[in-house]
């Protein structure tokens, strides 16, 4: 951390192009585990893990050469096809590297120490899958979720950015307060609202803010849920995935409290 420090504060400019750097890689692995989580989950698929087998197009089974798995290179290099069955790659894993690197290089230089820096990384690095496969399935997977909510609490016990107390009292307070909604409008109106994913996100969200912090992430997450039904589900009146929402109120909100 030392080595890193001093590169910090001598050479601030490289150390966000590494951080840039690093950040695309780490979107590159947060593409494969959007991708691959679902059906594991699901149990759609008994022989896949996140390593093997190795990265391959879909629809002709090719495996990946090292030039092309490169993030963000290789996906222009190849406009975006493969390379053996011209089959499409998709867009959002690129963007989905874009951001990432993006994110990391503009943040390298704010966090007050890199301890902070790599926690508020981390929770980006979760929060991200967990929004696109939330918004592509409607499932929030526990390897994920809880993963995240220990994550928090650690973070807090090491850096003391928060009383770990209130990132306790936070997680608790997350569940239960969508457990509660989730039963009051179930008993009201015989339909299911929110999915028990939803509560674990926020538990996990209320153990990096804080309880004091669960007010804004949820009235954040509910004008942005409600915003996103009448631009994208209005016409179709399908059920809208609040984790996408959540996701972003969280890094959001973590964002406003430790880095500006």
């Amino acid at each position: 951390m030392n080595g890193l420090a001093l590169i910090r504060q001598s050479y601030p400019l490289a150390f966000c192009g590494m951080s840039a750097v690093l950040g695309a890689i780490v979107g590159s692995f947060l593409g494969v585990v959007a991708e691959r989580v679902p059906p594991m989950v699901m149990e759609e698929e008994h022989d896949k893990n996140l390593l093997f087998p190795a990265s391959h197009c879909p629809v002709c089974q090719h495996s990946l050469r090292p030039w092309e798995n490169v993030p963000l290179i290789s996906w222009l290099a190849l406009r975006g096809r493969c390379s053996q069955c011209q089959a499409a790659i998709p867009l959002r894993l690129f963007l989905l590297e874009l951001l990432c690197a993006l994110f990391y290089g503009f943040t390298a230089g704010w966090g007050a120490d890199l301890l902070s820096l790599a926690s508020l990384w981390l929770l980006m690095a979760f929060l991200l899958p967990l929004a696109l496969i939330d918004a592509e399935h409607q499932l929030l997977p526990d390897c994920l979720t809880q993963p995240l909510l220990w994550a928090g609490l650690v973070c807090h016990a090491l850096d003391h950015q928060l009383p770990l107390s209130d990132a306790l009292y936070g997680a608790v307070a997350g569940y239960l307060s969508l457990w509660l909604l989730y039963w009051a409008f179930r008993l009201a109106t015989g339909r299911e609202g929110l999915g028990y994913g939803d509560f674990k996100l926020l538990a996990a969200l209320g153990a990096w803010c804080g309880w004091q912090a669960l007010p804004a992430i949820v009235l954040v997450a509910a004008l942005l849920g409600i915003s996103g039904y009448f631009i994208f589900n209005r016409q179709t009146h399908s059920a809208i995935a609040f984790g996408p929402a959540l996701a972003f109120a969280g890094i959001a909100i973590y964002l406003a409290q430790f880095f500006l």
